[in-house]
């Protein structure tokens, strides 16, 4: 009998050593913060609604201190900043950097109403392949399971990967604050001296997409990756080794993994877009939301009018606060985004189905997301037309438990 006992304590401490190997952390690097360099600022940009340029008004870590903004209001209601940005004493009275960041932390839409029932995405995994991340961000460093890199040119943390990993897994920010969180940080492209000189390799992209499907083959059932958020596209496969990325997002499929990217259109067939929101306008409502601005640029509204939006899908990606690169407490309020942070939006989203509803695909959880959708409309010439399908996430999980 005693054998039998000890035997018993000896397989029970056995089983907790494998949980506990299971939760222990895999990180490669500690990158440090990102630090912008910015001191004092002369003068506000001044915002130009005709010039097609976002982020016209960037303010990160810089000083305003000593300027008057009492007039600016447009101008600062355009505004990027974050927690390290230095405020006048006097502002216009409308305009309040913090009552701005509470508003953008919240995912909108019913998210949060979901959370209190539960549905967190606890027991999903979901994997990000970006650029370098800040891995102790108070947002997300307790669902952070593994960071590993290929090709990471990263010598700070980089704005990116704070953003992407927060907006689906973070604890305030994010839409599923309980999924777990398996992390491949790349560059995809060498150094170089400028912007315009950047040119992607999707051999990194592919090898990316391969380690996480190969990390997957160690998890438990219960475990396994589900969806992976990559915020960038190929549409053109000329691009350097694009047909390699559009390989491994095949193998992914064939594994049951969703890998939501920038080409998403091209490799699923099913198309998203993005919303914007007034930085004071209620998160909850769908009334508050409109076409995302970088999609409104010259002719931009009259060309989405022409298209047959009923099938597209619109995700909240304007006027977002997310974790900042900067410190692991600090918070970045975009005024203006773009897909990549509707890609880690959907790929929450896609957590919280996957929590429900164990045996969701791909094109039954966007045809249910759609039909679920509230229409976002507009008139014009005694017409309506119809923009895309907002999101309506109560309603989308709503349906899939039933």
């Amino acid at each position: 009998m005693k054998k039998l006992v000890s035997g018993l304590l000896i397989f029970v401490g056995f089983l907790s050593l494998i949980g506990k190997a299971q939760d222990q952390k895999n990180i490669v690097r500690h990158l440090p913060a990102t630090d912008f360099q910015r001191e004092k600022l002369e003068r506000l940009p001044t915002y130009d609604p005709k010039a097609e340029k976002n982020w016209q008004v960037d303010l990160r870590g810089y000083n305003l201190s000593a300027l008057n903004l009492k007039d600016r209001i447009k101008d600062l209601m355009m505004s990027t900043f974050d927690s390290k940005t230095r405020w006048p004493k006097d502002l216009p009275t409308s305009f309040d950097p913090n009552h701005i960041m509470e508003l953008g932390k919240n995912p909108g839409l019913g998210i949060k109403s979901l959370h209190k029932k539960g549905i967190t995405g606890k027991g999903v995994s979901i994997g990000i392949i970006d650029q370098g991340l800040l891995i102790d961000h108070i947002e997300y460093k307790d669902r952070l399971r593994l960071y590993e890199e290929i090709h990471c040119r990263d010598e700070q943390a980089a704005m990116h990967g704070s953003a992407l990993a927060s907006i689906s897994v973070g604890k305030t920010v994010g839409v599923a604050p309980e999924a777990d969180l398996y992390y491949i940080g790349s560059t995809f492209f060498d150094r170089v001296e400028r912007r315009s000189d950047i040119e992607v390799d999707f051999k990194y992209v592919a090898q990316c997409i391969d380690r996480i499907l190969e990390i997957n083959k160690s998890l438990p059932k219960e475990k396994k990756i589900r969806v992976v958020a990559v915020a960038i596209g190929w549409a053109n496969l000329d691009r350097e080794n694009a047909v390699m990325a559009n390989d491994s997002v095949e193998r992914a499929k064939k594994d049951g993994v969703l890998v939501i990217t920038s080409s998403f259109p091209e490799t699923h067939h099913l198309s998203f877009n993005g919303l914007n929101r007034d930085p004071l306008a209620d998160p909850e409502k769908p009334s508050s939301y409109a076409l995302g601005s970088f999609l409104l640029w010259e002719n931009g509204l009259e060309r989405e009018l022409r298209n047959d939006n009923r099938r597209l899908l619109l995700i909240p990606m304007d006027s977002r606060c997310t974790a900042s690169p900067t410190g692991n407490s600090d918070y970045v309020f975009y005024r203006e985004g773009g897909w990549s942070w509707v890609i880690p939006y959907v790929t929450g989203l896609y957590a919280l189905a996957c929590q429900v509803k164990t045996d969701i695909n791909p094109e039954a959880f966007w045809n249910e997301a759609l039909d679920s959708g509230d229409a976002l409309e507009i008139e014009r010439n005694n017409q309506k037309y119809c923009l895309g399908k907002i999101v309506n996430p109560e309603k989308l999980i709503g349906r899939l438990q039933f």
